[in-house]
């Protein structure tokens, strides 16, 4: 009885957010499609001191076990963005059934899929508390082809065929069933930080399908219900921060990730890590202070120029 009281009053939240939200989270002039093309220089050498101060990640990094993106939002004017190993694509787990969020809100977009009670309820069974019948029940729904339709969508790929990869679902989350596995490298479930994080900044800016759509998206991710990883941590250290979240484990592998909105401590940023290691859910834990001590640092290490400043360049 008290479940389904959650979820109803989950329900009501959303229908009245989808009515009454339209201004985008974040509300940065002109955003860029592509969060790789806000790469900063000072919040990426923060980004790595901080990580190679770790010996065990350090490691992990160097053996291509680790990825991490970050995207400093606070000026919402002034993005910036810095990953280690972002483009390295790894087994994803259950966090790419955000793939599956916006391929079921593109198809309810299109009028290729009514937004019934049972399909609000999978949608929202599947994000927040990660549900895995939920998830394939909406796979079945909006089918593979249109999943990787989306992910490769040359106007917005999510992933690159020709490249490295990016985010992808080739498989129910169901025991029984067909695959359709990415075609690098064979996986079922998997992404890079880089595509992970682009997600989140397009949802944030209102640029995925269209701004009451990217809004829609947003409620299922918003207060997450698993607190483990990301959420663990920033629940002591910003506990009045808005959340919004996605998450995957299974066996060695490990991945978060998550939009971090706090008024608070005047801090808005996406943080997404993947780790494939025993420890994995633990060094997640641990990667959000020195992320945000990155954030801090980035403005000290890398100043902007004065007007009477020039710059040393290859080509000079």
């Amino acid at each position: 009885m008290y479940t389904k009281l959650v979820v109803f009053l989950a329900f009501v939240t959303l229908g009245v957010s989808f009515a009454t939200e339209k201004t985008p989270l974040i509300n940065t002039t002109n955003p860029q499609p592509e969060v790789v093309n806000y790469q900063d220089a000072g919040l990426q050498l923060a980004l790595q001191d901080q990580i190679n101060a770790n010996a065990q990640w350090k490691n992990l990094i160097q053996q291509k076990r680790m990825s991490v993106s970050l995207v400093d939002m606070t000026d919402e004017n002034n993005i910036k963005y810095a990953n280690i190993n972002g483009d390295n694509m790894m087994y994803a787990a259950s966090m790419p059934k955000i793939a599956v969020l916006y391929a079921a809100i593109d198809a309810i977009e299109e009028g290729d899929l009514r937004l019934t009670k049972k399909v609000q309820n999978d949608m929202w069974l599947m994000i927040n508390k990660s549900n895995n019948a939920a998830s394939t029940r909406m796979i079945d729904r909006v089918g593979f082809q249109r999943i990787e339709d989306l992910m490769c969508n040359p106007e917005n790929p999510f992933y690159d065929k020709e490249g490295s990869g990016g985010l992808w679902v080739g498989k129910r989350y169901a025991a029984q069933g067909k695959r359709n596995p990415e075609p690098i490298r064979g996986l079922s479930h998997a992404a890079t930080t880089d595509a992970v994080a682009k997600f989140y900044y397009q949802l944030a800016t209102g640029q995925l399908i269209n701004k009451k759509r990217s809004a829609q998206m947003l409620k299922y991710l918003k207060n997450p219900g698993l607190h483990h990883k990301f959420v663990n941590t920033l629940d002591v250290i910003a506990p009045e921060a808005t959340l919004y979240r996605k998450s995957g484990s299974w066996k060695n592998w490990h991945c978060d990730s998550i939009m971090v909105v706090d008024e608070a401590r005047g801090k808005k940023y996406i943080l997404v890590a993947m780790v494939e290691d025993s420890a994995g859910e633990q060094i997640i834990r641990d990667l959000v202070k020195p992320a945000e001590i990155a954030l801090d640092q980035s403005a000290t290490l890398a100043p902007d120029l004065e007007e009477n400043e020039i710059t040393i360049t290859t080509d000079s």
